[in-house]
């Protein structure tokens, strides 16, 4: 049985992974395994050494604390958790838009973050 931290913190690598548009293949290999392994670490089937998760962060350019945010010290997960329902990343349209949004140029992604928080004040 897995232990619920291993979980956590395999959802947020796969949440990030989705995020920069990683297949568990290009990540196995910036991190100089299969994608077998990770595909364990993101199940929390296998836990992630401290090295490779260094690696892993390395990899997709986050801080460490990024796979241990929203974690609940008590061992739950807050609402901000990489599975819970209160995470719209966990969701695969969600992220795409996220992905898509981030590929905008400056610019016209600021008016279009203006006419989204304008219509989502109108609703």
């Amino acid at each position: 049985m897995a232990h619920p931290v291993d979980e956590y913190v395999g959802k947020r690598v796969r949440q990030r992974r989705w995020m920069v548009g990683f297949s568990q293949q290009q990540l196995g290999e910036a991190v100089g395994i299969k994608f077998q392994q990770i595909q364990k670490y993101e199940t929390g089937m296998n836990r992630i050494s401290a090295s490779r998760l260094w690696d892993i962060a390395d990899a997709l350019d986050v801080p460490i604390i990024f796979f241990f945010d929203g974690y609940d010290e008590s061992g739950t997960s807050s609402g901000n958790d990489a599975g819970g329902q209160g995470d719209l990343l966990a969701d695969k349209e969600a992220l795409e838009l996220v992905r898509s949004y981030y590929a905008i140029p400056e610019n016209q992604r600021r008016k279009l973050f203006d006419l989204a928080r304008v219509l989502s004040d109108v609703a």
